[in-house]
This record gives structure tokens, sequence and C-alpha cells, in this order.
């Protein structure tokens, strides 16, 4: 056995196939797997296929290797781990900047090795921050609550917030930015704005402070474009500060920080809200002061 999951079912009444296939997204290989060994229990009692599902119900769901096979990568140092949140299904760290959120190179460590190095075993990542980029990071523990969580993602029910101190000396309460973001030509690191060929990119944006010249923004993305926030801002001529690919002159760290991350469990129906701070992002606010 890999592991094996046990929860109250969150949902109204419904069938064990609608449950595994319409809710926890299980795939159908492995469905047919929990079927044939009998691997699915309601409140520990073995259950007919077209048994349902009352809420409140316990369920067992039991996994192996022909369902999930093990994988493995190189153990990171577990001390270099900021945990949030933690459960048995997800946890969530607050990232130093300058760390990598997944390794590049074969023997290169970053935030996935040290997280699988905490936790004891190989986790899974649901979303990324640049490396230069502080703040929360959800990991999944385990493969059977990953598609669910990035659905969750992806239908917007999970909600990720930032703080950035940008460039200039004012800016509006609120906006929202729409351009397209496209790949440069002749720097594959970075990205620019292409509204013909692009991909949809959403970024709203909220005025929190406003320094001589400098402003502290909320920003919160209805898409996660690779450098979204950096671009959009850099584009409107409110570059963030320190950013050493879209800003002229930078200077410290990059001020964008993933500040707070919001979402229901899907599992518990809890609903969580999170926050981390970061020494080094108010340590370089002061100095607008």
């Amino acid at each position: 056995m890999v592991f094996q999951v046990t929860f109250q079912n969150p949902y109204p009444k419904l069938s064990i196939k609608a449950l595994l296939e319409e809710k926890l997204l299980i795939p159908r290989k492995i469905r047919h797997f929990l079927r044939i060994k009998k691997h699915v229990l309601i409140n520990g009692h073995l259950i007919h296929w077209q048994n349902k599902v009352e809420q409140g119900d316990s369920i067992t769901l039991i996994f192996d290797d022909e369902d999930y096979p093990k994988k493995t990568i190189l153990s990171g140092n577990k001390k270099l781990v900021y945990p949030i949140y933690e459960d048995e299904h997800l946890i969530v760290v607050n990232k130093p900047e300058g760390m990598k959120t997944h390794a590049n190179q074969p023997n290169e460590l970053a935030l996935l090795n040290h997280v699988s190095a905490y936790v004891g075993h190989t986790c899974y990542i649901v979303h990324r921050l640049d490396k230069e980029t502080s703040g929360l990071v959800l990991f999944a523990k385990n493969p059977f609550i990953l598609p669910i969580i990035n659905r969750m993602l992806e239908t917007k029910v999970i909600k990720r917030y930032y703080w950035a101190l940008v460039e200039g000396a004012s800016f509006p309460k609120i906006i929202t930015y729409k351009d397209k973001i496209g790949r440069h030509r002749h720097d594959r690191r970075k990205r620019v704005i292409d509204n013909k060929h692009g991909q949809k990119a959403i970024t709203h944006l909220k005025r929190i402070k406003s320094y001589p010249k400098a402003q502290l923004l909320q920003c919160q993305l209805d898409t996660g474009r690779t450098h979204q926030i950096r671009v959009h801002l850099s584009y409107h001529k409110h570059p963030i500060i320190g950013d050493p690919l879209y800003h002229s002159h930078p200077k410290g760290r990059l001020m964008l920080h993933a500040y707070q991350l919001t979402l229901t469990h899907p599992l518990t129906g809890k609903n969580l809200t999170l926050y981390a701070t970061s020494d080094s992002f108010k340590k370089c606010l002061n100095t607008q002061v």
C-alpha cells in the first residue's frame, strides 16, 4: 500500500461513481482498480458500487503502487522550510526570496526538495513563485489530492494576493490590467506584452499606501502567466522596485511578496485564510518612509 485516505464526505448525497469521478477527479483506470480490489470503504465497511454516500459518511480509499507509482527526488534541507499550514493532504510554506520553487537541473535543490525532506516523501507543486519572489506556496502531499487542488486553482476557487512596491509618485486606487502576455523574442528569461499573439492575463491592482516616489499595491491574479504581475506593471510604467529583469536600475530584493492565500479545503469544507510576512520585504519597505 502506498497510502490511505480517510475523510468525512463534505458533499450532499451522491453515488460512489459520482464522488470518485466528479468530485475527487480520480482517473478512470484508478477507479477501476479501487473497484476490483475493494479499496473503497464507507464507515469502515465494504460497499456495493451503486451505493449512495451520505454527507458526513466516513470515506476510506486505499491506493497502492499500481495506482500511483512512487516518485523520488533529491532530498533537500528540511530546516529551510517555514510551514504556515499543514494537514494530511496539503502543506503551505513561506518561500524566501532567492530560492527556486523547483529545480531546473538534475543535481539542483529547490523549495520542492526541501519541502519533500520536511514531509518525509515527495510532494507535488500546485503553483509556483519566481525565484526572486517571496511568500506563500501550496504543495500537495499526495497525488490523490493534486488534481482536485489544480481544478480549484483553474476555476479561481483558490485566491492568491501579493504585495508589490512599485516605482512612481502616484497610482490609481483600483485598476485592472488585461494586456496579453507572450514570450520575449530574444531573451528566454523574459515575457512581454503581446496583445496579438499572447495569452490572456488579468491582474487586479489596489493601492494600499503611497510614498513620495513609490506605491505599495495589492495584486490579485485571475490568471497565472509567467512574470504576470512584473510584466503588467513594467509595461504600464510602474516597474517593481528591485526587479532584475523589468526595472532599468534594480536595487535590493524584488519587492514582490505573496502574502495571502485563501481556499476552501475540498475534503473538510473548512475555509482557510493564510498569511505570511517577509522580514526583508518589510526592511526594504521601511526605507521608503
